[in-house]
């Protein structure tokens, strides 16, 4: 099993209203790709809690059976139109992936 966990940073708004619905579309993206992308076994976006200035604003935790369907994700075209408009809406992003011998729900 594979653990993909990404941490975003986003852009400040004019509005807190605005940064909101810009984060929201984005996590309606991610979610649009469970029925479309069968390699993701689960999938969580959270947001932040503790607004201390340093924090990301959001975290996505994904699992895999394997590094090949991790892959597939990473390159699906689906994903890609979702990634390129994180792309337009964040100041920075980082990532970690990692195995494991079983995932416990």
């Amino acid at each position: 099993m594979i653990t993909h966990i990404v941490m975003w940073k986003f852009k400040e708004f004019p509005t807190q209203n605005e940064k909101q619905q810009a984060i929201q579309r984005f996590e309606d993206g991610l979610k649009s790709l469970l029925p479309i992308i069968p390699q993701i076994r689960h999938m969580e976006f959270h947001y932040n809690a503790v607004d201390n200035g340093k924090n990301s604003d959001a975290v996505l935790l994904l699992h895999f059976e394997n590094r090949e369907d991790l892959q597939t994700y990473l390159t699906h075209p689906e994903h890609q139109k979702v990634s390129a408009y994180c792309k337009s809406i964040r100041v920075s992003r980082s990532s970690v992936d990692y195995e494991q011998d079983s995932l416990v729900k």
